[in-house]
């Protein structure tokens, strides 16, 4: 407590300084600010009535009732609401706090930051709290006021006029404070919500290694999806909660006031339901927290699927993973229903408590005999009853929402608190280059781990030091600590022992391309500002600017979520521009030659690294030992340590590891040199001027410079009409009951909507008429005081089945509704095209299935139901109130028609910001994905700031939204409020003026439900607000329900034998392909025959077809024209499960799944786990699983990151030899896997796939140079395929490609030829 009142006092003395310091935005942001199309919200110039009323949005408003609302039609957020300014005061208190508290007493930290950054905010709403409540409470001693006033029979009618007088002010009080105290406690929330999603994204871009695998991508996404989102609307729940307790304890003081001690027995039913309530609320903590997690699990699995689908589509894998799905959601379900289940039984106790309670207080009243039972005292009670119903009915859902909340503050506060890298380490810059000092890297007794409590090291005793502008080349085999020897250079694994120091800026390129949605453009400049010379020298050493010429819009061609539209190649090369482009001192590269062809490797090894790099330190992983030669030092990795270092020559001369990995690739020059024709003399510089097969590379500047001159709005007219990734569909106009009927359609739930509705209508009309039988009976002296009050229970007790009945039969509807939806998704999602993954982003499906379906298992159901409740109870209202003074219709008509009038005014505006805000939640996720996805990367080249920067913009541009709906609502409610408050002091002023026509017990029977007409209107407004948001995520899951779908995965009357294909023969017959209607061919016609049991490889410039080409062959996308026969059957008119579950293919890009090594071997679960100890030993990996505690129960995390790049390609390569197809398809199989693992595996698949038919593709000569085909691809065409030694026998594109290939091994062995000579013949 002490520690808690220092920091709070601490707050006091700093809180002013960090609000001025943190309201002072960047110039550049306000730059921006200017740029927008969007104004600064009207709230900043409003005036004190303005605000008053919230007329400072009746532009908004004005303009949606006008047309529909579009992005840049909504204003800005004020500097005050901006998510950088919400951060820096949060990170300001959360920095003092933490520096205070230790490990032990961290539990509330979060909570204890929020409550002192929003106390100012927190005390102006907590004020408006404590009037509105007071107002609420003492509105029945009016009642009871105006009753003994009728009763009188000298009446002063400037008294009565007093007493409406007082009663207006009341009234308004209530409103207004009420409008503000909700309008405040939103706005504050929206600030509080920025401030976590802000610091959740830069946490994870300190996250260390260990905190990175304990929070996975989908699970970081789930923070910022759910827990912050909740987050923003628990200070509205917290201060309703509070303010309810209030109101229920002063309300009790009022009945003790009217009725003494009479009261007493009316606290047993009120302590009753207390208690009665504890275990439901343990109960309903306990399935929230499970709930919850099995949503998180749920979501992750779904995360993973999204952005591996084309492995899963490829390895016929739906429904397998869409059965794991379903079963995480079966768990997620079952909890929710759980939660759910107990809502008809609380519903009933907090519905009937106000009625039971008003019983047992008559009944005091009769037995204790001290208090009259008249008019004044029955309805003041039953007025002030009323009014506690809605405490009775809210503190259990705020007490609901409090517990998720507080879940989501332990979620929240333990990922916050999580390990982090050290950033001043991390803070690498040209600035600590000492330009006189010739270090640039020392490690000095380097010991590390990836988990720095267990015993086993992944680097031992490294000791390195690396010169400015050496090139330093690492090699070894798959597994042996290559790429975590760069991790401990970028500090990226925790150090056990030694040192690490690194002297200058860094650029990172690592072996799995990390590319980003947006143009290549983008990804190339990263944030950094275009330098036109440099950009052309990058883009031609990089290789790119052939690609880039051949594009439509050139280097403002879109790429799609990660990367999807480009070969791995062009992803490899955009992502090594994007490194030379920054200009950094240091220059880390992870194998970025393994996805491209051996001419593109040439390029960028003569370009890049040797030309455009040449001043720079270069440290570089590589697979192709023909390039070691240009090294100054090679370090030979093995079982995590540093081996041997030294030159090509040194090395060679020395034997041992590096001897082995170079008889590797002299085993395959040898056998492949001696086993072909002589080839035609060529060098590299010849190639590169006669190549015909491939694009010329004559570079077209006229159209890059072209799109250079381009303005932003040019650029977006260029892009707009073909877009990869489409702008998000939303519905425009007005939706009417369209979404409630499609909810009501897909759940089958018409007939349980009826009775919900028949239900809740009989609940009304038996409470309407218990009270009415109290006003006719009053006055009645042959109605016994006992009579009186029990007639009145029994017909209040017998509507307790009907208020059970309404909330069983909602929450059947809404667990119909929660079942059929997701179910109608995510077969749907199985069932889409690969095309649908491709230009749709990941963010945008997730939201779907994240926050849309929550709103629809929790938020539609609640607000379809208080809906129907409050509905019922005005329209019973009204009547009752008509029915005693008939002339307050007057008034009631047209309040209530201007009241409709105002909501559809309302809606016109609220319709579209709440669809909009839905598409821009998406871009917060894509974002937050592709820098989890991205970290590494992003802090090597420390352009943290510019995506943070980034998304900051997005906050404020969701928070907006939110603002200004929140806004527009409590507009609405405000005016609603006022007009049933005319509708209120109307029947007031009647009763006043026509006294002589009012009966002590109908004028108390009007007022008691007179003063509860107000809050009802409210209530129904904000539910029917609240569904018409909710609604739309109904809208928006429909729309995904409704993909067309990939052709079906079983055709019957169309199934192939089950002994097909029993040779493997494939024909292709004038095959065209293009991905999208308005797109270029990319297969442009292809016609051969691949014949049974021959081994086809694949050969072609990056970009020429080749994957397309297998796309084809797997369905992935359908052909335009042409036919694909397989012996004899098209496979076009087959199911494409019955396809691909007789193909088999490793994927350019291996994909692990989280889970186990037996299930990433064997997700189906067809193999005894001996045939599977046999696979992984054929794929070199059985001595790494042995060795691990749990053998084939062995974890894989997400993405498979606890697994090298090349020991995820062998359980590729494992999956493939377990299914043992007649067709198989290796598609870039080896390439991050060293030469001599390639030679065992390369003799494997020859002995394992004897008879197969086995097309390659490959960027390795001797990995297809032996192959009975050789099919050379150029521009979507087939330039040759032909037997490889005719092809060498003739000036070939094929042959010059093998040229090329022997030139540069020639080339970059030249300074040690005979060394290696000498070597090949000792073999």
């Amino acid at each position: 407590m002490v520690p808690w009142c220092s920091n709070l006092s601490t707050l006091f003395y700093h809180h002013d300084s960090v609000t001025s310091i943190s309201r002072k935005l960047p110039s550049n942001i306000e730059e921006e600010k200017k740029e927008g199309a969007s104004t600064e919200s009207k709230l900043g110039q409003a005036g004190v009535m303005s605000r008053v009323t919230i007329s400072w949005i009746n532009p908004v408003l004005k303009l949606g009732y006008s047309k529909p609302l579009v992005l840049e039609d909504i204003p800005t957020l004020l500097a005050e609401d901006e998510s950088q300014v919400a951060y820096k005061r949060f990170s300001y208190i959360w920095g003092s706090l933490s520096r205070d508290f230790n490990s032990s007493n961290a539990k509330n930290l979060l909570l204890r930051t929020l409550a002192i950054t929003q106390w100012r905010e927190n005390l102006f709403v907590g004020v408006c709290a404590l009037v509105r409540t007071i107002a609420a409470v003492v509105l029945p001693l009016f009642l009871y006021a105006f009753v003994q006033y009728i009763k009188n029979e000298s009446k002063i009618a400037s008294k009565g006029l007093v007493l409406v007088g007082c009663l207006a002010v009341i009234k308004f009080m209530e409103s207004l404070s009420q409008r503000h105290c909700y309008f405040n406690a939103r706005r504050s929330g929206l600030r509080m919500r920025s401030a976590i999603m802000v610091a959740i994204y830069q946490k994870q871009l300190i996250l260390s290694t260990l905190g990175r695998k304990r929070h996975s991508t989908g699970e970081i996404m789930n923070y910022i999806a759910f827990d912050a989102y909740r987050m923003g609307d628990t200070l509205w729940w917290f201060h309703r909660a509070w303010s309810l307790v209030l109101q229920l304890f002063l309300s009790i003081g009022i009945i003790f006031k009217v009725v003494g001690l009479a009261a007493l027995p009316g606290l047993v039913p009120i302590l009753l339901v207390i208690i009665l309530d504890i275990p439901f609320a343990k109960l309903h903590k306990k399935h929230q927290s499970q709930f919850m997690v099995a949503q998180e699990e749920r979501l992750r699995a779904t995360m993973e699927v999204l952005n591996n689908m084309k492995t899963i589509k490829l390895q016929s894998w739906e429904d397998k993973f869409k059965s794991r799905v379903d079963f995480l959601r079966g768990t997620e379900y079952k909890y929710l229903a759980k939660m759910q289940a107990k809502r008809p039984y609380t519903t009933v106790l907090y519905w009937m408590s106000p009625t039971i309670v008003s019983a047992v207080v008559f009944i005091g009243c009769v037995l204790i005999k001290g208090t009259p039972l008249n008019a004044a005292t029955i309805f003041t009670v039953l007025a002030t009853l009323r009014g506690m119903s809605e405490p009775m009915r809210w503190i259990p859902e705020s007490l609901s929402f409090l517990i998720q909340a507080k879940v989501s503050v332990d979620r929240l506060n333990t990922f916050l608190l999580e390990d982090e890298l050290n950033v001043e380490e991390m803070q690498v810059s040209s600035k600590n280059l000492d330009k006189s000092s010739n270090k640039c890297i020392e490690i000095q007794g380097g010991n590390f781990s990836w988990e720095p409590e267990s015993a086993v090291l992944a680097l031992k005793d490294i000791n390195l030091e690396v010169k400015r502008g050496q090139k330093i080349a690492i090699c070894g085999p798959v597994g042996s600590g290559k790429t975590s020897l760069l991790y401990a250079i970028l500090r990226e694994i925790p150090k056990i022992t030694g040192s690490v120091n690194v002297f200058g800026s860094i650029a990172y390129v690592s072996q799995a391309p990390w590319i980003r949605s947006g143009t290549i453009r983008d990804n190339i400049l990263c944030g950094e500002p275009m330098d036109r010379t440099r950009y052309d020298m990058v883009t031609k050493a990089c290789a790119l600017d052939k690609d880039i010429s051949s594009f439509n819009h050139g280097d403002l061609t879109e790429i799609g979520q990660r990367g999807n539209n480009l070969s791995g190649g062009q992803k490899q090369r955009i992502q090594l521009a994007r490194a030379v482009y920054i200009d950094a001192d240091i220059y880390i590269l992870d194998d970025s030659l393994s996805a491209v062809d051996v001419h593109t490797a040439a390029v960028l090894s003569k370009k890049c690294i040797s030309a455009a790099l040449k001043d720079k330190t270069v440290i570089f992983v590589t697979h192709h030992l023909e390039f070691l030669t240009e090294a100054d030092k090679i370090l030979v990795m093995e079982g995590g340590q540093i081996m041997q270092s030294g030159s090509f020559e040194e090395l060679l001369s020395a034997g041992t590891s590096f001897e082995q990995l170079v008889n590797a690739v002299s085993d395959l020059v040898s056998s492949e040199h001696g086993k072909k024709t002589e080839t035609p003399n060529s060098n590299v510089d010849q190639f590169e001027e006669s190549n015909e097969c491939f694009p010329s590379e004559e570079n077209n500047d006229r159209e890059i410079l072209a799109c250079d001159q381009l303005t932003k709005e040019e650029e977006r007219e260029i892009l707009a009409g073909d877009r990869l990734t489409k702008v998000e569909e939303r519905e425009i106009g007005k939706f009417g009951f369209k979404p409630l009927l499609d909810y009501l359609r897909v759940s089958k739930g018409s007939l349980l909507f009826g009775s919900v509705i028949l239900s809740r209508i009989a609940f009304s009309l038996f409470q309407a008429c218990a009270s009415y039988w109290l006003a006719l009976a009053i006055r009645n002296p042959k109605v016994s005081n006992g009579i009186l009050v029990g007639v009145y229970t029994g017909i209040s007790i017998s509507s307790c089945p009907f208020v059970f009945l309404r909330s069983l039969l909602g929450v059947l509807l809404g667990l119909n509704a929660s079942k059929a939806f997701f179910s109608g998704i995510n077969k749907s999602l199985f069932e889409a095209p690969m095309h649908f993954f491709d230009t749709t982003p990941v963010g945008r499906i997730y939201t779907r299935v994240s926050s849309d379906m929550s709103a629809l298992d929790l938020d539609v159901p609640s607000s379809l139901g208080h809906l129907i409740s409050t509905t019922s109870d005005l329209l019973v209202t009204i009547a009752v109130m008509a029915s005693v003074n008939w002339p307050v219709l007057i008034v009631s008509i047209p309040a209530v028609m201007a009241a409709i009038y105002a909501q559809e005014y309302y809606v016109s505006t609220a319709r579209e910001l709440i669809r909009i805000n839905g598409t821009t939640k998406a871009p917060i996720m894509n974002c937050a994905a592709e820098t989890s996805l991205g970290v590494i990367t992003i802090r090597a080249f420390n352009i943290k700031d510019i995506f943070f920067k980034n998304y900051l913009k997005l906050i404020d541009t969701d928070a907006s939204l939110s603002f200004h709906s929140n806004a527009a609502v409590e507009w609405l409610i405000l005016r609603v409020e006022t007009l049933q408050n005319l509708i209120v002091l109307t029947a007031a002023l009647l009763i006043v003026l026509l006294p002589s026509k009012n009966l002590p017990g109908f004028v108390g029977l009007c007022l008691s439900y007179a003063l509860s007409l107000n809050s009802t209107q409210v209530l129904m407004t904000r539910c029917y607000c609240e569904l018409s948001n909710y609604i739309v995520s109904v809208e928006r899951i429909k729309q995904f329900m409704c993909i067309a779908p990939e052709p079906p995965a079983i055709v019957e009357g169309m199934r192939p034998p089950s002994s097909w294909p029993a040779y493997g023969r494939i024909e292709l017959h004038d095959l065209k392909i293009r991905y999208r209607p308005n797109a270029p061919l990319v297969l442009k016609g292809i016609t051969c025959t691949i014949m049974e049991g021959t081994r086809v490889g694949v050969v072609g410039r990056t970009g020429s077809g080749k994957t397309t080409l297998i796309s084809a062959l797997f369905r992935l996308v359908e052909p335009e024209s042409g036919r694909i026969h397989i012996d004899g059957l098209d496979i076009c008119n087959m199911g494409l499960k019955d396809l691909r579950t007789k193909l088999s293919i490793i994927p350019q890009e291996p994909t692990l799944f989280k889970g186990s090594v037996r299930f990433n071997l064997d997700p189906l679960g067809q193999y005894p786990d001996n045939e599977i100890w046999e696979t992984t030993e054929k794929c070199q990996l059985k001595d790494t699983i042995s060795s691990l505690p749990n053998l084939l129960d062995s974890p894989v995390s997400d993405e498979g990151e606890n697994w090298s790049i090349g020991q995820r390609q062998l359980l590729c390569l494992g999956r493939v030899l377990l299914r043992r197809n007649r067709i198989m398809v290796l598609d870039e199989a080896t390439a991050s896997i060293d030469a001599a693992t390639d030679v065992i595996l390369e003799g494997i698949i020859r002995q394992e796939f004897s008879g197969c038919t086995v097309i390659t593709i490959a960027h390795r000569v001797p990995t297809v140079i032996d192959s009975n085909m050789v099919m050379v691809l150029s521009d979507g065409e087939i330039v040759e395929f032909d037997v490889p030694s005719k092809l060498m026998e003739t000036d070939s594109s094929f042959s010059k490609l093998v040229a090329e290939y022997w030139s540069i091994c020639n080339r970059n062995s030249l300074q040690s030829s005979r060394s290696l000579q000498r070597n090949s013949q000792t073999i």
